[in-house]
């Protein structure tokens, strides 16, 4: 199961959503809770690369309120960076000071070596020695992969001698064996702005959405669809399936939201990238995760060379409108081409829109 939450204060999010699913009896008494962000460089969260410090807070709060207190952070930065500049830039180390909660950087931990489906891997001896492992990725693109979330989050828990590796090694086979045998057992995915193709940021999409799960690859395989791709897209996602890390099965009613998206939060100005993509839409009142889906689908036309000149409509300002054109989200349903959900996934929009560019009438998604 898979459940999602919209807003923008990810403290708030978090404790919400692990109180929806009591998080707190899955975890064994005593047990010492270790969280793993993504801190890939000393970039802002709002920058779409980094896990907000608020998701930390929130974290951490809930495991304090229910009893928990042998709580860490574990985290490295990619190699070449300095972890300790990145976790400060978060504003990790108030997190830090204010709940008493040691922060790691695995680029100084030992290691132990590890079998795994594809060879032994060195893994850092605090994430693998952790009783209850908590992933607490964002959702973004990423230049090699296409997407980074939950698995690949995993990577900074080797030394940097062993991510070096996992380039030479193209990266999706020793993405897919880490998580054969490293498995957290809570994903919390911050998809509040993950940025479109980069896993450095600079490029954010505003969808102010994050998710939980308890099964990584499940968690990836949904963060696909949010970005408008399919699991086939990400190599190393069917093939952690094989391994046996998780399974990519989404079915009707694995999606459980907790709220609806708020149609009055204002959508960012997009800028770089994203206001490129942005060209052809004429938004009235659009709320951001609708918005963020659309940008997402957007994109990943532009990727398989498709041009986008006919004016895209989104917003609740034409909502009980009818026009001959396209729609996307409910308040768009008088559109005669449109993707009615409420949000749209990217994935449900891309479909969409590649009928009527190649000349067909669509009415709904997938």
């Amino acid at each position: 199961m898979i459940y999602q939450i919209y807003g923008t204060d990810p403290h708030q999010m978090t404790k919400a959503l692990m109180e929806a699913v009591k998080a707190a009896d899955q975890i064994p008494a005593g047990a010492e809770v270790a969280l793993k962000p993504n801190l890939v460089l000393a970039g802002k969260p709002d920058r779409g690369a980094t896990t907000h410090s608020g998701v930390l807070s929130g974290c951490i709060e809930y495991l304090q309120d229910h009893g928990f207190n042998a709580i860490s952070i574990l985290e490295s930065s990619w190699t070449g960076a300095d972890t300790g500049q990145a976790m400060r830039t978060c504003g990790y180390d108030t997190v830090c000071r204010r709940y008493q909660v040691p922060f790691y950087d695995l680029k100084e931990d030992e290691t132990r070596w590890i079998d795994t489906p594809l060879r032994p891997m060195e893994i850092c001896r605090r994430a693998w020695e952790a009783g209850y492992l908590i992933d607490l990725p964002v959702l973004k693109g990423h230049c090699q992969t296409r997407m980074t979330c939950a698995l690949k989050n995993l990577k900074g828990c080797i030394p940097d001698r062993e991510k070096r590796k996992f380039h030479g090694e193209g990266l999706h086979r020793p993405i897919a064996a880490l998580a054969a045998v490293l498995k957290p057992q809570l994903v919390i995915v911050d998809g509040i702005c993950g940025d479109l193709d980069f896993e450095e940021g600079g490029n954010p999409v505003q969808a102010n959405r994050m998710y939980l799960g308890t099964d990584p690859v499940q968690a990836d395989a949904y963060g696909c669809t949010l970005m408008g791709l399919s699991p086939a897209d990400v190599p190393y996602l069917p093939l952690a399936e094989q391994w046996g890390a998780g399974s990519l099965s989404l079915q009707e009613g694995d999606i459980v939201s907790l709220n609806e998206p708020d149609c009055n939060t204002p959508v960012p100005r997009p800028t770089g990238a994203v206001a490129k993509l942005a060209r052809p839409i004429r938004q009235d009142s659009a709320c951001s995760a609708c918005y963020a889906s659309l940008i997402r689908a957007l994109y990943e036309l532009d990727r398989a060379g498709i041009p986008v000149r006919q004016e895209i409509r989104i917003g609740q300002g034409w909502r009980g409108t009818r026009w001959p054109g396209i729609g996307i989200g409910a308040c768009c349903a008088g559109a005669s081409i449109s993707a009615v959900g409420c949000p749209p996934t990217a994935q449900e929009i891309t479909a969409v829109l590649k009928a009527a560019l190649h000349g067909g009438r669509s009415k709904g998604g997938l």
